[in-house]
Parts: C-alpha cells; sequence; structure tokens
C-alpha cells in the first residue's frame, strides 16, 4: 500500500494544535504545581491504608519464567551481530525519512506519511495526532520504532518456539505500554483536557487510580465500567426463570415459555465456570436465552457456583458429574423426556466433549444433538494463550493455588485475558479513567467481564496439565474420566459448531479441529468478530455476517475458502438446524410444574455472588 500524503501548510498545522500544545508556560506551570499538591494529599492518605497482596503483576504468568526466555533472546541476538546492524540501518533509514518528511511539512511542502496507525487503531483517533506536526511526528516516530522493535526481535533466529512467542507476545505488552497516548506530555487530548480544565483531569484521575488500586487490595483493578449501573437480576440477568435444581456446584435454571407451544425436545446450556453464565442473558435485547425461548425452545443454563477453599479439591471429574452430567439428568427430569440437547460454550464446550465420550461408553443416549460455540477440544495450536502455560508456570501457578488456599483467584485470569488485547482492554482505559479522568461508561458486557470467578486447584490444575500441556483429549484415551477413558471418535450424534473468525482464546482454526474428531454429522458454521462478540450477536441487530460450507475439508483454510457468507446474526443459522430436530409441538413448560420444583427465581444466588 503506498505510504499516505499529508499536504497540510504549517499555518493549518498551528491553529489546530492551539489548544493541544501552545499552552502559555508559566500557566500550565501553575496547572501542574497545584495538581502535584492535590495529588501528595491524596497519596498520603493512600498509604496509610494500602495493604498489597502480592498477586502477580501478569495473572497466571510467571515473571521469572519471561525474564528467562528475554535472557534467551540476547543470546541469540549478540550471536549474530550482522543481523543486529542491519536491522539498526532499517530503523536509522526510517528516522531520516520521517525527518525529512517533517522538514518538508514544516516548510509547507507536500510530505508523505512514513508510519501510519492501522485503521483499527483507536490511540490516535484525535484529530491532533494528526493536524499538529509535533504529534504527528510523535506518533509517527512511535509507529516506527515500535514496529521496527517487533520485527527485529520476531527475526531472531533459533529461539524455542515456546521462547519465541513469550518474547513476541511481551514485546508487544512493552510497546503497547510505552506508546505516546498513554502519557500526559505527549497525548494531545489529554493535554487540551489538562488546560482546560486546569488540572482537574489528572486530580479525579489519580483519585480514580487509588480507588482501583485500594478496589484490587493494592494490585490495579481497572474499572472499565460504572458497576454501580448494573445489579444482577435487576438489569442484567433478567430473562424470567426460576431455579429447579442445585449441588455444590451448579444450579440449574429452566426458562419461563415465551410461546404457547415448544419443541419436544428442551436445550440445556453448559457454558463456561471462567465467567458467570449470564453473558448469554445480558439484556432482553441481547439475550440469546431470551431468544431462544421466543423460537419455541424449552431452555435450560447451568449456573456455576464461584468456588473457594471449600471447594479447592473438585476436579475435572466432579465437574462433569456434578456439573454436565447432573444437568442433563435433572433437565430430563424437569420437563420428563428420555433425550435433550445440549450446547457448550468455551470450557463448557471441552467438558461437554468429555462428557459425550463418557455416556457413549456407558450406552446412555440421553443426549439428541450437541452443539459447541467457540469450544477447544483440540489444544496444539491456542494462539496468545500459551504464553501462561507451560510447565515451569503451571508448577508456579499451582504453588500460588495451594498458597492462596486452594483456588486460583478470578483476578489472575481476568488480568491474563486483558493481556491478549491490551489496547483495547487496559490501555484504553488508562488513558480515559487516569490521564482523561472521566468516569467509564455504563457498558453491560464489561460488567460482566469484571464479574470474575476463581477456579478450583484441582480442577484448574487437571484442566492445564491435559489439555494445554499434553494436549490429551484428542488422544483416544488420553485422559479418563470415572473409570472411562476418553475417546472423542465415539461420539457419533449430530453436532452443531460455531467458532468466531477473530476469536484470541478460542481461535477457530483450532476449534475445527474437531471436525476431524467426532464422528457424526457436523455442520460448521463461522461467525464474525470474536470470542464474545461474535457469540452475543442477536439477528435484530442486523451485525456483522457467518459463514457456512456443506463440506468439511481437512483443513480451516480450505473449509472457509469454499465457505459462503451470509449477512447478520448465525442465531439464525442455529436455529435453523435445530429445530428439525427437535420433535413435534407440544404445550409451553412452566418451571416447577414436572418432577423438579422451585427453588428460587432466576438468576439465583450463585450468579448473584460477586467477588468484592
Amino acid at each position: 500500500m503506498p505510504p499516505a500524503k499529508n499536504t497540510q501548510s504549517p499555518s493549518g498545522d498551528a491553529a489546530a494544535g492551539a489548544d493541544a500544545s501552545a499552552v502559555p508556560g508559566e500557566e500550565m506551570a501553575k496547572i501542574m504545581a497545584d495538581i502535584a499538591e492535590k495529588s501528595r494529599a491524596i497519596l498520603t492518605d493512600f498509604a496509610a491504608k494500602s495493604k498489597p497482596d502480592g498477586t502477580s503483576p501478569l495473572g497466571m504468568g510467571d515473571p521469572l519464567n519471561v525474564a528467562s526466555a528475554f535472557m534467551e533472546l540476547t543470546t541469540r541476538m549478540l550471536a549474530n551481530p550482522v543481523q543486529m546492524v542491519e536491522a539498526q540501518m532499517s530503523l536509522w533509514r526510517g528516522t531520516m525519512d520521517l525527518w525529512r518528511n517533517a522538514t518538508l511539512r514544516m516548510l509547507g511542502q507536500p510530505a508523505e506519511t512514513v508510519a501510519a496507525p492501522d485503521a483499527a487503531d483507536r490511540r490516535f483517533k484525535d484529530d491532533g495526532w494528526s493536524n499538529n506536526l509535533v504529534f504527528d511526528f510523535i506518533k509517527q516516530s512511535y509507529l516506527l520504532t515500535s514496529r521496527w522493535m517487533q520485527s527485529t526481535v520476531g527475526a531472531v533466529d533459533g529461539l524455542e518456539a515456546d521462547s519465541k512467542r513469550k518474547v513476541d507476545f511481551y514485546t508487544r505488552q512493552f510497546v503497547d505500554a510505552i506508546a505516546p497516548s498513554n502519557f500526559v506530555l505527549t497525548n494531545p487530548e489529554v493535554l487540551r483536557a489538562t488546560y482546560d480544565s486546569k488540572g482537574e483531569n489528572l486530580v479525579k484521575g489519580l483519585q480514580n487510580l487509588l480507588a482501583d488500586l485500594e478496589r484490587g487490595k493494592g494490585q490495579l483493578r481497572i474499572s472499565m465500567t460504572d458497576e454501580s449501573a448494573f445489579k444482577v437480576g435487576e438489569n442484567v440477568a433478567v430473562t424470567p426463570g426460576k431455579v429447579v435444581f442445585q449441588n455444590e456446584l451448579i444450579q440449574l435454571i429452566q426458562y419461563a415459555p415465551t410461546t404457547e407451544t415448544v419443541h419436544e425436545t428442551p436445550l440445556l446450556i453448559i457454558p463456561p465456570w471462567i465467567n458467570k453464565y449470564y453473558i448469554l442473558d445480558l439484556r432482553a435485547k441481547n439475550s440469546l436465552v431470551k431468544w431462544l425461548t421466543d423460537q419455541g425452545c424449552t431452555t435450560f443454563i447451568v449456573s456455576w457456583i464461584n468456588p473457594d477453599e471449600r471447594l479447592a479439591k473438585k476436579t475435572f471429574e466432579d465437574y462433569m458429574r456434578e456439573g454436565a452430567l447432573a444437568a442433563i439428568e435433572a433437565t430430563k427430569a424437569a420437563v420428563g423426556v428420555k433425550k435433550i440437547h445440549v450446547t457448550g460454550y468455551c470450557i463448557g464446550g471441552t467438558l461437554l466433549a468429555c462428557t459425550l465420550a463418557y455416556l457413549k461408553a456407558k450406552k446412555d443416549d440421553s443426549v439428541a444433538s450437541a452443539s459447541f460455540i467457540t469450544a477447544l477440544t483440540d489444544f496444539r495450536d491456542v494462539g496468545d494463550i500459551k504464553v501462561f502455560i507451560d510447565e515451569k508456570q503451571v508448577a508456579n501457578l499451582e504453588n500460588r493455588m495451594d498458597e492462596a488456599g486452594g483456588y486460583l483467584e478470578g483476578s489472575d485470569m481476568a488480568i491474563s485475558f486483558n493481556m491478549l488485547r491490551a489496547n483495547d482492554l487496559i490501555w484504553s482505559f488508562v488513558v480515559n479513567n487516569y490521564l482523561l479522568g472521566k468516569d467509564p461508561f455504563p457498558f453491560d458486557l464489561l460488567y460482566w467481564n469484571a464479574d470474575s470467578t476463581r477456579m478450583p486447584r484441582a480442577m484448574h490444575s487437571f484442566y492445564l496439565r491435559n489439555m494445554y500441556l499434553k494436549n490429551a483429549l484428542v488422544t483416544p484415551g488420553g485422559i479418563t474420566l470415572g473409570g472411562v477413558p476418553i475417546d472423542l471418535t465415539t461420539v457419533t450424534l449430530p453436532i452443531f459448531m460455531i467458532s468466531c473468525r477473530e476469536d484470541h482464546i478460542a481461535p477457530w482454526v483450532s476449534t475445527y479441529e474437531a471436525t476431524k474428531h467426532f464422528k457424526g454429522p457436523i455442520r460448521f458454521v463461522l461467525s464474525a468478530s470474536g470470542h464474545v462478540a461474535g457469540v452475543v450477536n442477536p439477528p435484530v441487530a442486523g451485525k456483522y455476517c457467518y459463514w457456512t460450507n456443506d463440506k468439511l475439508p481437512k483443513t480451516a483454510d480450505a473449509w472457509l475458502n469454499g465457505a459462503t457468507e451470509h449477512p447478520g446474526s448465525w442465531w439464525t443459522a442455529w436455529d435453523q438446524w435445530l429445530a428439525p430436530q427437535s420433535g413435534k409441538k407440544v404445550k409451553a413448560r412452566v418451571p416447577g410444574a414436572g418432577k423438579l420444583k422451585v427453588i428460587e427465581d432466576a438468576p439465583g444466588n450463585y450468579a448473584k455472588a460477586r467477588l468484592a
């Protein structure tokens, strides 16, 4: 792509940037002095009551393990000085081009842009980054240097695969962290706000920062939304229903029908226990469970408990027995049927795959069909999340879980997932909350994202070691649950799979691998967008698109090359697949009218329990 032209005149630059950089020095000095005095008092008060708990700033990651990867990188770099000299020359040439073009622009001459941000990069959307010569130079200098740094590190030969992945990932974290948009004096929007508000934005930002540190008990827990604007059961997770079954691990919710007749075969959804279930029931307008009931589906969903030290010894097998299997039996009993549809989302889908193989070995045909939503069964290539998972880091994580009382704190999982999209899920909030001093905007999805959950030590260790480290699930008999060697190739029932093209947690090319292991008829569908946005995409929104292909070639790329694109939501494609397999229409079932009686109203106490 040819470089973009920039032909703005010096006079245009000055006019456009006057409110961002041409601030009177004495006045700005007074503002900064006032900020310092106010900040001192705030910091003194905070320091008196601050009690850091020592939680890792890298979430599930181990800082020492990261350091060893960079030591290996340094060794490899020193072994090839010629490559380093060539890289330095490349940066020098780019810098000279930038200086030359900046000088041309200053003189009112046409100048090419040496380094332009990607169209999706929202850090530099403020007009000051382009209209003001100084900030345009800072922006381009950063982009030029950061891209050089990442390409240089990525080009180093001889690194082990795991070390290379860590180095690439943490180099990107560093590059994102030092972006000029993250600092007061190099962000035109922040400078403008500081001048206009006499520095109150920075004072308010400091208060926001300290409040987040206090909320995280010494660890920075960035506020992504106004959490006071939402309450589970009042304006999120509000689809009418009843809890009709519970045990130590789950509550089972049966939703009230919205049609006079319903499909005979009900649907059970097993969501991930890494987050709360209500991502599928945020508001009426984007609730998947509400939409399913409107299509005449008797819908059940598992609500997992948020475990503490009492449940530290709960195993992956317990999650199968007391979670998936218990929910299947309870759903059958609630409506008096012998077969049900079951859907698994994310790790809930991984559990469902194990459960299906277990049921097959037990000659239990309770499941009529299975649907998998962004679910991994083959963990050979899981993307950037792998930087947190190797033998040393898992062992370190197990020690941390033991010290914490037998569980992984929910914030550690949240930090790790947020680091996968640091600019969107970390730095954008740093700028908004701490530099601009703004309160975060109320957003139901981000409220759910902040509602983190813990992982029992026994279950999480089994999951990380057997799935991520050994990739044992795709080997027949690679893992054993309930005395049964798990073999996915024995699963022959109809399967629907939905994955998301930009999924950074369950990469779609990896989820596609399940089509090679299950042996029944499979319908694979690919949605646009990511792990959450691509899933929570109601038809009424008219957003995104999805792809279908009647064939299942050997590779994911071959599948996509032969796929047909459709506008809108994959929900309709799922309903078109599910409805013909759901039997005749019967009178709508009211929760509690069958063998299982009402325990409490949805969403239930398990979903309402929120970590402080």
